[in-house]
């Protein structure tokens, strides 16, 4: 299926011209945005942006940056997603990975996240040095390995669109006339697909509150009749504890994925709303996997969704493909005869066949829904010239153990990290010594209580 094709009447062609698909400082209707896209699309095409054509987008979250990225896509372009919030130092090696022939980006965010944007101006360069689309891809997207070599990830229009067909079988779900508040990352699957081309698909609207404090989030969701709220454990957490709850009659869904929930947030959230938190899985490979938006208690987390054929070995989940989703590179360790490897462990129930999410097998993390590679957090540290080792942990939060002969101290690593990594994945608390505790055979302990009785 060409880039240019699906994204039409699968996605802009749904719902009533004058019903809203976004609404946040203000509405926008679906006669509008198909207008603005056409607009965009001109100017792209002005650019040479065409059939096949690489184009990196790195925005700041706003009605601009979904705009774009529909309009590159009405061009058969692909788009390579890059997080707003990633540093130079992130930023500059996945530029060179991929080879983009255009980058489009909007100012450098700084400080704290500010919501959601009506208007952000952007930027288009040409990469003389870029190259065309090599595959089907009309999405790529990074995910960090164990290795810390990110992983390039390709979404083709026909699995976008058996994603979102399994979303449509999930009649839970939003739908048209429906309106979502949606808290996720729109860089990520779930806040992009879950959230935006899923409303955009059935006709619903999507709520993207201007300000992402807790009072301005139940203010959207009250104001708008929000019948669902989407977010990540840490946005549940802080609803959970909000002060005053507004009536809130039309809620009936809330739902997250990105990490385990945990089951205080989960009872306390059902406590206040009245509404138990259902979960969904999936990995940006692939997409939705599963879900329980029935709300089951956690760590259950609900059933494979229609579509999805799953197996667990050893307690780790795979899922059959019918290709390799990675982009330039085979990956065997990740995809292998038909069966991707999602280096999660599950459990299923011998009844009801509904899975139970354990934990990871590798060192890949989730911190507020987003994924932190803790190898990557390593190689950082052990880049500065005064750390001869290190070796960093997750425990409630990124622990890292630092070893050298004059170890600096916290405030400079600290200030190292956050010039070369995204605040997220900045260690909260570090352990320096002249040297970190090794096994018999040489190699560095990892075990967070031989690490803390040793320093």
């Amino acid at each position: 299926m060409a880039i240019a094709s699906w994204w039409g009447e699968s996605l802009l062609g749904a719902g009533a011209d004058r019903h809203p698909w976004v609404v946040s400082s203000t509405s926008e209707f679906r006669s509008e945005l198909r207008s603005a896209v056409a607009g965009l699309a001109s100017t792209f095409r002005d650019h040479g942006m065409g059939e096949n054509s690489t184009v990196l987008l790195r925005m700041r979250p706003s009605l601009t940056y979904l705009r774009v990225l529909l309009a590159l896509w009405s061009r058969g372009a692909q788009v390579v997603l890059v997080d707003f919030r990633a540093t130079p130092a992130e930023y500059g090696p996945l530029v060179e990975l991929v080879r983009p022939q255009y980058v489009i980006d909007s100012d450098e965010h700084t400080g704290p996240a500010t919501g959601f944007e009506e208007e952000v101006p952007f930027r288009v360069a040409v990469r003389p040095s870029g190259r065309p689309a090599a595959s089907d891809a009309c999405l790529v997207q990074f995910s960090s390995g164990s290795t810390g070599r990110p992983k390039v990830i390709g979404r083709t229009p026909a699995s976008l669109l058996a994603e979102l067909d399994r979303h449509a079988a999930l009649p839970e779900l939003p739908g048209a006339g429906d309106r979502v508040v949606l808290l996720n990352s729109l860089v990520h699957t779930m806040g992009l697909v879950t959230g935006v081309l899923h409303a955009l698909r059935q006709g619903a609207t999507v709520v993207l509150p201007p300000l992402p404090t807790p009072a301005g989030v139940l203010r959207a969701a009250r104001e708008t009749g929000a019948m669902a709220v989407y977010g990540v454990p840490a946005h549940f957490e802080l609803l959970a504890r909000t002060p005053e709850v507004p009536p809130l009659p039309a809620l009936r869904l809330a739902v997250t994925g990105g990490e385990r929930l945990p089951v205080e947030v989960y009872e306390e959230f059902h406590r206040r709303y009245g509404v138990r938190i259902g979960q969904v899985y999936g990995v940006t490979e692939t997409g939705l996997l599963a879900a329980g938006l029935h709300g089951p208690r956690p760590p259950v987390l609900g059933s494979a969704v229609p579509g999805v054929e799953t197996k667990i070995v050893g307690q780790e989940l795979y899922v059959r493909l019918d290709r390799s989703p990675y982009v330039g590179e085979d990956r065997p360790d990740r995809y292998a005869d038909g069966w991707l490897r999602t280096f999660d462990r599950f459990t299923a129930d011998d009844v009801t066949g509904e899975l139970s999410i354990l934990g990871r097998l590798d060192s890949l993390v989730t911190i507020g829904g987003l994924k932190v590679d803790l190898a990557e957090v390593e190689a950082v540290l052990r880049a500065h010239p005064a750390v001869g080792e290190a070796v960093v942990l997750h425990h409630e939060a990124i622990e890292a153990y630092v070893g050298g002969e004059a170890a600096p101290e916290t405030g400079e690593l600290i200030a190292w990290c956050r010039e070369r990594l995204a605040a997220v994945k900045v260690p909260k608390r570090f352990f320096t010594a002249p040297a970190l505790p090794r096994n018999k055979t040489g190699k560095l302990v990892r075990d967070r209580e031989a690490l803390r009785a040793a320093l």
